[in-house]
């Protein structure tokens, strides 16, 4: 199977950089100056544990998909916002013969590829990632990926694809893509909290307050997409569910040291970067916050930390000078609907 890698941020520059020295036909596609850093310097990861324990892999470099006309598959490493075009680009230029396999967070993408393809696999991230530059990447853990279909279909290309990616990084087939995909909608939902208090930028100034707010937002999640039939999918090394129950209902005094480690393992989302680059109106809030609270709307909840937290970032994050606000704001903002 020729690969090819639409796309080299975090999750797409970090998976093909642990295939490409274990599948010779993987390929990266991107252009400018980061295609440039890529032939120059190629794609470097390390683990944040072990910041000085690099690995350098030179997968090959391609600035458009008419370099590689007999692609196989087309992995889609692009953010929610930039999804459309890819695929039109994809669509354009390779019709639809391959296998697109889409790396966004969310369901977005689950209505946005079935437009354009008729061979469609998804890949739901289990692990944090950053970028330093261009090609350097740091990553927390390695992997899991989990692949899989909403109605379990294409299912030989599913476990061809996991067996090529296994050789690089731990993949998971599911026959529960929606409950997976959900699961990690939950989790991705403090992004946009740690985003609008400055988490990673400043220091927090109450910590009580922060984990009354990251647990009220994540475990009201749970009850949201459990409350629309979803069971929990456990995610590698991921807090599951009876975790984030704990750090919502027991008492801080019980919770705080698990609470502080977890804290202490965040590291800048992306959703962050995006904010703080002033993309106005190009992040993943929509796709995350404004699912959930779209699915609470569905199902009758009614979602005060969900709803006060995404109209607070949404008018935030839409300001060209966002500074992020402390704690105590947030919090006076979600106790007026609890």
């Amino acid at each position: 199977m020729k690969i090819v890698f639409f796309g080299t941020g975090v999750i797409g520059g970090s998976v093909a950089g642990w295939i490409a020295p274990h599948h010779e036909h993987t390929y990266v596609l991107d252009q400018g100056e980061v295609a440039k850093a890529l032939r120059e310097r190629g794609i470097t990861l390390y683990c944040g544990d072990d910041p000085d324990r690099r690995t350098t892999v030179r997968p090959k470099v391609i600035e458009g998909l008419d370099e590689v006309p007999d692609a196989d598959v087309v992995v889609i490493g692009v953010k929610n916002y930039s999804l459309e075009s890819a695929a039109e680009q994809i669509k354009q230029t390779l019709d639809d013969r391959p296998i697109v396999v889409g790396m966004q967070n969310g369901l977005f993408n689950q209505r946005v590829l079935p437009e354009y393809f008729s061979k469609v696999i998804y890949c739901v991230i289990s692990y944090n990632a950053w970028a330093d530059e261009p090609g350097l990447i740091g990553y927390q853990k390695k992997g899991p990926l989990i692949l899989g279909t909403p109605e379990n279909s294409l299912r030989p290309e599913t476990e061809k694809i996991a067996e090529i990616f296994n050789r690089g990084v731990q993949t998971v087939v599911t026959d529960h893509l929606n409950d997976a995909a959900h699961s990690k909608l939950v989790l991705n939902l403090t992004n946009s909290l740690t985003t609008l208090i400055g988490h990673k930028q400043r220091p927090v100034s109450d910590p009580a307050l922060f984990q009354k707010l990251l647990a009220g937002l994540t475990w009201e999640g749970v009850e949201i997409v459990r409350g629309a039939g979803i069971k929990e999918c456990k995610l590698g090394g991921m807090p599951p569910w009876r975790t984030i129950w704990i750090g919502a209902k027991l008492p801080r005094m019980l919770t705080k040291g698990v609470f502080d480690k977890s804290v202490r393992k965040m590291v800048l989302s992306s959703m962050a970067q995006d904010v703080l680059q002033h993309r106005r109106g190009q992040s993943e809030l929509e796709t995350i916050n404004g699912e959930i609270v779209k699915i609470a709307d569905r199902t009758g909840h009614q979602a005060p930390f969900n709803r006060a937290i995404y109209e607070l970032c949404k008018a935030e994050f839409a300001k060209p000078d966002f500074k992020p606000l402390d704690v105590k704001q947030v919090w006076q903002e979600v106790s007026k609907r609890l």
